[in-house]
């Protein structure tokens, strides 16, 4: 029998800028890849381990299946040995689905329709009373003791207030020997022809005569003959029927089917997808399920600030998403929205205390399905999420959060044996949360799976099986191994900057003077959106400012849903609303806000640096002016490669072209005609300092700014790039092949390039992420440069080498969602270090 592999063997991979590296990955372990922004983690984690693992996983599908799935191309390894079948939990931050929610991303929403399905308490909608079901015998014994002496009728529904003519229907009644029908409250015979008026609404119910139940020679009720016009009644009614009776004009109503015994209102058995708000069962038909009304999507994903603008939530209801009935069903008092808007935590304190206010039937049915579903709430608590409710919008999540999900919709599927690869989920999460985070992975680890994290938290890496570190530089400078083992036992490592932050020999310093700003005020008073509890935030003007508190406390409502949109409103005439508040003060004093947050660069690979920064419109407008161009009579869309007249026709300004194998993976091949210019050959005879345009996109940023030192409207803008860490990337580089840190820090570098005032506000959103230790202190010399420039920076974020260099810090809290929501601190970081019921006061008071 063959021995169990004990380790994953990669043997020369050469992917993006690998350097032909061999790495052994230990299996049944935790193992951290680090290294900085660019070095190549991911190339080695995603673009190789996972990419040859879903590569195999199609591979075991028919060449028939594989033709509708599509084949894959194998990465640029020499061999991968060991391998399990890999599930990667990225940060994927675009589900624009809308129907996605928490709820049914983890399951725990399938669970709580089974259970309100099977258990739920109905209630009519029309008068709030218990809605009621009988058994036949029941139904009998009821009307055996009603028909005793009084002038009664059975009645059973046959058409509810609907329009027609009915012609068919009495010819129906008659030939099965009924002589009578009320029509609406009226009972009257039925007669040959007999019509109604067909434009009108009617209520139509098959009368039982009393003759057929009383026997011939007594006045008894004969049972025999009831509980056959019982049954006969029960089936033409659909389990529905009724007594009338005439004396006082009462009706009473008596069902198989859940039914209002005042207002006669039925509802049908109730199943799983009666609590779907993707099922025309239970959507409200109003919104569809969406719980908003506003534009179409097509309008809306061409305007996201008119969206945001005129999408409202549903008047009918409430948000909810669900029709009246499946609202009217209740467990312990709470519909099934109710619960999905409460937080996670308290959903969970709830369902944990649950058995008491169940009856005795619930609590026969329930058990199993409150297993399943506290267990899943758990899990959720477990990588910190317990702030966020099960109807959330799945859109609306950070990646770090969306990825936890799955993270713990992964454990809650105890599958063993897996080798799971994810994408730095520490993202979004504060120090405190970060040890439960840990412990969910290592109990992935100890069910028998392989877990690789790429990360750049310490904290992660010092509790690692394994850690590889990537570099020893970013890009072409990267590529390699610098050290692979267990950190304790590792002694000395030359050329790695992750060992040297780790052993302390490198250190982000703490500043020896913190700013007291320009003595000016910037002041939300009463903001009350969301979680926040009528918060009042002063800012100091001139200071790097960072909000800081647990994940969920009111940090991104307070700054990113409420002070951004106050200020771009002021300043832009921005469509976008901000959340409730009473006012602001100093909001005159501010002349520029700038936003920088975590939304990708794009999304096709024609989206590069410099068209995202703007600078290549400024390099072609450089060519346009050039002499051989103002001879040959270019536009400036000559050197766009998205444009028809310059760009190659061939390949359409690709670059390459792919190449379908049937039932091969494709092949993407350079252009035959370009070469992979991008540009035709009359475009390419242009050329700068003897450079054409195509030669231009190629440069890495570093062999531009010396390219185009003369050029002050090119040269400001990549100099940028330059001083945020990104001069080993090319200008033409498809955004598709940036890492999460390069990406984050484009953008940043487009909107530092932009001049400030001395009066602009930057407001950035955790902008370390996907930043190394070595990253960040660029990233916070670079701030420290604009804040004194006279400028204010503010900063979410819970990176502590990020908190302790802040001039003022403003401390949310104390917990996450219902129980957040208020400043619990703020000062200097040695004041917020001494601050009561602070949590991150506790960690950064180690940090000091």
């Amino acid at each position: 029998m063959e021995k169990k592999k004990s380790e994953i063997t990669v043997l020369g991979a050469r992917v993006h800028n690998l350097k032909n590296i061999d790495v052994a990955i230990p299996r049944e372990s935790l193992t951290v890849i680090t290294g900085l922004s660019g070095s190549g983690k991911s190339s080695l984690a995603f673009d190789t381990i996972y990419a040859e693992g879903q590569r195999r996983y199609i591979d075991t599908f028919s060449s028939y299946a594989r033709g509708f799935i599509g084949n894959m191309a194998r990465p640029d390894v020499d061999k991968i040995s060991g391998l399990s079948p890999v599930i990667a939990i990225e940060q994927k931050t675009t589900n624009k689905n809308p129907r996605s929610t928490v709820g049914t991303t983890t399951e725990i929403y399938d669970f709580l329709r089974l259970l309100f399905a099977r258990t739920a308490t109905a209630y009519s909608t029309e008068t709030g009373e218990e809605m009621v079901r009988y058994t036949d015998e029941q139904i009998l014994d009821l009307i055996t003791h009603d028909y005793a002496d009084r002038k009664v009728y059975l009645l059973a529904p046959m058409v509810q207030h609907r329009k027609g003519h009915y012609h068919e229907l009495f010819e129906n009644i008659t030939r099965r020997g009924f002589l009578h029908v009320r029509v609406d409250g009226v009972i009257m015979e039925v007669t040959p022809g007999m019509k109604l008026d067909r434009y009108k609404n009617h209520d139509i119910e098959l009368v039982v005569d009393r003759l057929l139940v009383k026997s011939d020679s007594e006045s008894e009720v004969d049972v025999k003959r009831l509980r056959h016009s019982v049954e006969t009644t029960m089936r033409l009614g659909d389990g529905m029927m009724m007594i009338y009776d005439a004396d006082d004009g009462e009706l009473r109503h008596y069902s198989r089917r859940l039914m209002c015994p005042t207002s006669g209102i039925a509802y049908p058995e109730p199943a799983p997808h009666t609590f779907s708000f993707n099922s025309p069962l239970g959507a409200c038909p109003r919104c569809k399920g969406l719980g908003y009304i506003g534009l179409t999507d097509e309008k809306a994903n061409d305007d996201e600030e008119h969206e945001e603008q005129t999408l409202h939530v549903c008047p009918d209801c409430g948000g909810s998403r669900l029709n009246k009935q499946a609202l009217a069903f209740r467990i312990a008092g709470k519909n099934i929205a109710e619960l999905s808007a409460m937080d996670i935590d308290t959903l969970t304190d709830l369902i944990d205390n649950i058995e008491p206010q169940l009856n005795e039937r619930q609590k026969q049915i329930a058990p199993e399905i409150l297993k399943e579903i506290r267990v899943r709430l758990h899990f959720l608590q477990d990588v910190g999420l317990g702030y966020l409710s099960l109807g959330r919008a799945s859109m609306t999540l950070s990646g770090g959060e969306s990825q936890r999900i799955r993270l713990a919709t992964q454990i809650g599927s105890q599958l063993v044996n897996v080798l799971y690869i994810l994408d730095e989920p520490s993202i979004g999460l504060h120090q405190r949360d970060n040890i439960k985070l840990i412990n969910s992975l290592k109990r992935l680890r100890d069910m028998g799976n392989t877990v690789i994290v790429v990360e750049h938290d310490e904290e992660m890496m010092r509790a690692a099986d394994w850690v590889i570190d990537m570099g020893p530089g970013a890009g072409r400078l990267g590529g390699k191994v610098v050290f692979a083992g267990r950190l304790d036992e590792i002694k000395e490592v030359n050329g790695s900057l992750t060992y040297d932050y780790l052993t302390k020999e490198k250190e982000i310093e703490v500043p020896k003077k913190r700013r007291k700003g320009n003595g000016e005020k910037l002041t939300i008073v009463g903001a009350k959106g969301n979680n926040l509890k009528n918060v009042t935030m002063t800012l100091p003007l001139g200071t790097l400012t960072v909000i800081t508190g647990v994940s969920g406390s009111g940090k991104s409502t307070l700054i990113n849903d409420t002070l951004q949109p106050i200020l771009s409103q002021r300043l832009y005439r921005s469509l976008r609303s901000p959340l409730p508040y009473d006012e602001i003060k100093g909001a005159d004093i501010i002349d520029k806000v700038i936003s920088v947050d975590q939304s990708p660069l794009g999304r096709t690979p024609r989206s590069n640096p410099a068209t995202y920064t703007g600078v290549f419109t400024d390099i072609r407008a450089l060519f346009i002016n050039l002499p051989e161009s103002k001879i040959r009579g270019y536009k400036p869309g000559r050197f766009s490669f998205n444009v028809k007249g310059g760009r190659c026709e061939v390949c359409g300004g690709n670059g390459y072209k792919t190449i379908e194998m049937n039932f091969l993976p494709d092949v993407m091949v350079p252009c035959e005609e370009c070469q992979g210019k991008r540009y035709n050959r009359e475009t390419l005879e242009v050329r700068f300092k003897g450079k054409s345009i195509a030669d231009v996109l190629d440069m890495t940023i570093n062999q531009a700014v010396e390219f185009f030192e003369n050029q002050p409207a090119i040269l400001s803008k990549i100099k940028v790039l330059q001083e945020v860490g990104l001069g080993y990337i090319k200008l033409g580089q498809p955004s598709t092949t940036l890492s999460g840190g390069e990406s984050q820090r484009v953008k940043l570098a487009t909107e530092l390039a932009r001049p400030s005032t001395g009066k602009t506000l930057y407001i950035l959103d955790e902008p370390t992420t996907g930043l190394h230790f070595d990253d960040i202190r660029v990233l916070m010399d670079l701030l420290g440069q604009l804040v004194d420039k006279g400028n204010t920076v503010v900063v979410i974020e819970h990176n502590m080498d990020v908190i302790k260099c802040a001039d003022h810090i403003i401390d949310m809290g104390p917990e996450g969602g219902a129980k957040g929501g208020q400043v619990v601190a703020e000062g200097t970081p040695e004041k917020i270090a001494k601050a009561k019921g602070s949590y991150t006061g506790k960690y950064l008071k180690a940090m000091l």
